[in-house]
C-alpha cells in the first residue's frame, strides 16, 4: 500500500472506530433514560443490563455502522480538502477514483462486515435481547399492551397439517383478516382451501366471514372437487387466539437462508400478500449492507467539493446526515411500495441503493 493510501485508510479507520464507539454509548445512554423508570421499578440487576445491551450490541454495529464509515471518510477528505492536499494529489496527476480508492475500499470491507453480522448474529441477538427485555426491564402492563398489538401478516404451520396465511390479527379483539388456509394431506399434497374475508373468536370457536371452502382432488392442486361458500360459518379449527399470538414471525431473528428456505415452503400456497411482504424482506437482507459503500461513494465527491477550510467539521457532519436521511428515507418509500404491491419485491429492495449509485455517477462525472 502507498504511503498515501495509508494515511488515508488510517485517518478513516481511527474516526470510524471513535464515531462507532459514540453511538453505541450513546444508544445505550438513551435506551437507559427511555426505561430508566422500569428499571428502577423492577430492581434490575447491573449483570442483567450487562449481558442485555452485551446481547444486543451485534445489532448496533450493524445499525450505526453505515453512517460511522460515512462520517469517518468525509472527516478525512474535507480535512484533506481543507488542508489543501486534495490539490496537491490531484497536481500529482491521481484521479478521483485513485484518491478514493482508500475509503471505498474500506466501505466494501464494512459491507461485508455488516452483511456477515447480519446473517451470523443479528438472528440470536434479537432474540436474546428480546428475552432479556421481557423477563427483566419491560413492566408487565407494558408487556400485556405489546402482546395485544396487531400482528401484520402472521404465517404459520399449525394442527390438522394445515397453512395458516392472516393478513393481520387484532390480538386485544381476538378478530383476524384476510384469511387463507391451506391443509394437506400426509404426503405434503394441498386437499384443501380456506379463504374468508374476516373471522372472530365466539369464545369456543373461530367463526369466520364470506368464507369460500375449496377440497381438491388426491394429489392435484390444480383440479377443484368440490368449491363451497357460507357467508358466515363456524370452523373446525383447533388453534385459540393464544395459539396465534405464540406464533408471531420475527423476521430479524432469521438470517437469509432461513426466511428463503420459509419462503419456499409457503411458494405454492396462494397467499399472495403474506409471501410476498416476506420476499420484500428477504431483498432488504441482501440489498440493506451495500448501504454503506453507496452513501459512501455518494459522500465523496461532496467532500471534496468543500473547498473552505471554516467549519469543515460541521460542513462534513451535516453532509453525512443528509445523505443518511435521504437515503433511509427512499429505502423506506421502497420497501413500502413493494409490500403494497406497487414494485417488484427485487426492486422495492434495491429502489435507494440503485437511485444513489445514479446519484453519484452524476456527481463524479459533472465534478471529476
Amino acid at each position: 500500500m502507498r504511503i498515501v493510501e495509508r494515511y488515508i485508510a488510517d485517518s478513516i479507520f481511527r474516526i470510524f472506530a471513535s464515531t462507532v464507539l459514540v453511538f453505541c454509548f450513546l444508544y445505550v445512554l438513551i435506551d437507559l433514560a427511555a426505561n430508566l423508570s422500569e428499571i428502577i421499578d423492577r430492581k434490575v440487576p447491573l449483570d442483567i443490563l450487562l449481558r442485555y445491551y452485551s446481547a444486543f450490541l451485534p445489532v448496533i454495529l450493524v445499525q450505526t455502522s453505515s453512517i460511522a464509515c460515512l462520517i469517518a471518510t468525509l472527516f478525512t477528505y474535507s480535512q484533506m480538502n481543507g488542508n489543501n492536499e486534495i490539490i496537491a494529489l490531484r497536481a500529482s496527476g491521481l484521479n478521483f477514483w485513485q484518491l478514493t480508492k482508500p475509503a471505498l475500499c474500506f466501505a466494501l470491507v464494512i459491507s461485508a462486515a455488516v452483511f456477515w453480522l447480519n446473517e451470523r448474529y443479528v438472528p440470536t441477538a434479537t432474540l436474546s435481547s428480546e428475552d432479556i427485555r421481557n423477563e427483566n426491564i419491560i413492566l408487565k402492563v407494558d408487556s400485556d399492551r405489546k402482546k395485544k398489538a396487531d400482528i401484520k401478516n402472521l404465517t404459520f404451520y399449525g394442527l390438522q397439517n394445515r397453512l395458516y396465511f392472516i393478513d393481520s390479527f387484532d390480538a386485544e379483539n381476538y378478530e383476524i383478516q384476510g384469511i387463507t388456509i391451506l391443509g394437506q394431506d400426509p404426503d405434503q399434497n394441498v386437499s384443501e382451501k380456506i379463504v374468508a374475508l374476516n373471522g372472530k373468536w365466539t369464545g369456543l370457536a373461530w367463526k369466520f366471514f364470506q368464507c369460500q371452502i375449496t377440497t381438491f382432488e388426491p394429489g392435484h392442486f390444480t383440479r377443484p372437487r368440490e368449491v363451497k361458500f357460507y357467508p358466515e360459518k363456524l370452523m373446525d379449527i383447533k388453534e385459540t387466539p393464544q395459539d396465534f399470538l405464540s406464533q408471531r414471525l420475527n423476521v430479524t431473528a432469521m438470517n437469509i437462508k432461513q426466511l428463503a428456505a420459509y419462503i419456499q415452503r409457503f411458494a405454492g400456497s396462494g397467499a399472495a400478500k403474506a409471501l410476498n411482504n416476506l420476499r420484500v424482506d428477504l431483498h432488504q437482507k441482501i440489498a440493506f449492507p451495500f448501504a454503506t459503500f453507496v452513501i459512501v461513494l455518494v459522500g465523496l465527491p461532496l467532500s471534496m467539493m468543500v473547498g473552505r477550510r471554516k467549519a469543515l467539521t460541521f460542513t462534513s457532519l451535516g453532509i453525512a446526515v443528509l445523505i443518511g436521511f435521504l437515503f433511509y428515507v427512499a429505502n423506506a418509500v421502497g420497501l413500502a411500495f413493494g409490500k403494497g404491491g406497487l414494485f417488484p419485491p427485487v426492486v422495492s429492495a434495491w429502489l435507494a441503493p440503485g437511485v444513489f449509485l445514479l446519484a453519484a455517477g452524476v456527481l463524479i462525472k459533472l465534478k471529476f
